[in-house]
């Protein structure tokens, strides 16, 4: 894009903000965008990291410590090593929010508009993948696709939940050690990557994401505990939907306190974009009964009845039995299984917060934890997410096949392939010793059992 197709309006309001860095802020709209991605050192060896730098031309992000550009003439996202999940890619200002943030392993964290999972992601790589993560997502779809990227990354103590925020406000009042609101907004840093952006924005459009946003963190409030804190970011550079949205709400909450601001411009630096305000509630509320009088009932917080679902204890025993034989290194942190339908899946808990039946009724859930696999019949099936949040050491059959092979790629295109006739039952199949999926040798052949809905055609 050219700086000759912005609003008006939206000169005129940098002008106002920027002054005499305007000509150099608006011909950044001039220069091609900068492309990044997040290294996951939850799966990659040290090794591997520097292999992975030289072969897409990596040089770091300065304000993220897994951040790296990358070399435009690069596709990372159609290499086999991003269907494993070693990276994922994103808008490297964006990277700065987590970074402020900065949660740490054990705690009770939550996302509040999640999708499609770059912070999400972040988060639970910080965390060391310990701890309970709750990643919200309102739109359906944007949900579903917040779930496969979780998946992908290989997560397993990260619940995916499709609600609204006072329908979670709702159920967990004052719960979370820290919150993430990367806030619904005007997009003005979406501008160079986003032609679109660019005929939805208006003045109008400003002051509503700016009411929306107000909304939100009113929610957002409710579930952090005293003591925590709540980093509030947007991709939008006017006042009005950033530091003016955070002092109305400091002044409206007396227990937060504003910690720090962190602003990436695009001329100065090479991103689109970001604000970032830290927040962090005192530890002993004062100052707003009016808040504290819409938090729900506590009993909320009580654990709910056992899991009532048909067939959890024989399905889990069937998990525990198949898992005992094919993937016998692997090992589950602290939480209970649950079983919608066939699938099975683990629900994490903490000390802190123990997910409850009640907490979960009516509630959209399309990831509740890691999906362990389906019991059919009295038979288990393991899940393509089980594969992608195990290592090949743990599991009792694995098949490499190399990142640049026409077996990998006729794998994860849903083939069948020869192999050995000596090698029998699941098969973990990786890359350079990642997974991407399963397989079940019979005869001389490797039966797929990629997902259909995730097979590809790099």
């Amino acid at each position: 894009m050219s700086k000759e197709t912005l609003p008006q309006d939206f000169i005129e309001q940098m002008k106002s903000m920027l002054g005499q860095e305007t000509t150099a802020f608006l011909d950044s709209y001039n220069k091609p965008r900068t492309q990044a991605l997040r290294l996951n050192t939850l799966k990659l060896k040290e090794e591997d990291i520097q292999l992975i730098a030289q072969q897409f031309q990596l040089s770091k992000v300065p304000w993220c410590s897994t951040g790296y550009y990358y070399n435009s003439q690069e596709r990372p996202g159609k290499h086999p090593y991003h269907t494993a999940g070693l990276y994922y890619i994103q808008e490297p200002s964006a990277m700065s929010a987590i970074e402020l943030l900065d949660p740490q392993p054990y705690e009770t964290v939550l996302d509040l508009a999640a999708a499609p999972g770059g912070k999400t992601t972040h988060m639970a790589v910080k965390m060391k993948d310990t701890g309970l993560l709750v990643s919200n997502e309102i739109h359906n779809g944007r949900a579903r696709n917040l779930a496969e990227n979780v998946e992908r990354i290989g997560l397993t103590r990260t619940v995916v939940v499709n609600a609204a925020p006072d329908e979670l406000s709702a159920r967990f009042p004052e719960a979370f050690d820290r919150i993430m609101l990367d806030a619904p907004c005007s997009g003005e840093g979406m501008f160079r990557k986003d032609l679109e952006a660019i005929n939805e924005w208006s003045l109008s459009s400003v002051h509503m994401c700016a009411a929306r946003q107000w909304d939100i963190l009113q929610e957002a409030y409710k579930m952090l505990k005293p003591g925590g804190h709540l980093a509030y970011s947007t991709c939008t550079f006017n006042r009005q939907e950033n530091e003016d949205t955070v002092e109305r709400f400091i002044n409206e909450y007396k227990d937060m306190e504003w910690v720090r601001t962190e602003r990436i411009w695009p001329h100065r630096s090479e991103g689109e974009g970001h604000f970032v305000a830290l927040l962090k509630k005192k530890a002993a509320s004062e100052g707003n009964e009016r808040a504290h009088e819409q938090l729900p009932s506590a009993k909320l917080r009580k654990r709910g009845k056992k899991n009532a679902a048909a067939g959890v204890t024989e399905a889990w025993g069937g998990y525990q039995e198949w898992a005992g034989t094919n993937l016998p290194g692997f090992s589950l942190q602290p939480g209970r299984p649950l079983l919608y339908g066939e699938a099975l899946y683990y629900l994490p808990e903490t000390s802190e917060l123990s997910i409850s039946e009640e907490q979960l009724k009516g509630l959209k859930t399309p990831r509740p934890g890691l999906h362990l696999g389906d019991w059919k019949k009295g038979r288990f099936e393991p899940a393509h997410a089980l594969a992608m949040s195990a290592a090949p050491e743990q599991a009792l059959l694995s098949y490499d096949l190399p990142p640049d092979s026409t077996e990998l790629l006729a794998y994860l295109r849903g083939e069948t392939l020869t192999l050995d006739a000596h090698l029998q039952g699941w098969v973990m199949v990786t890359t350079k010793g990642y997974p991407v999926g399963w397989a079940k040798a019979s005869s001389g052949q490797l039966k797929n059992k990629r997902p259909k809905g995730l097979r590809i055609n790099l």
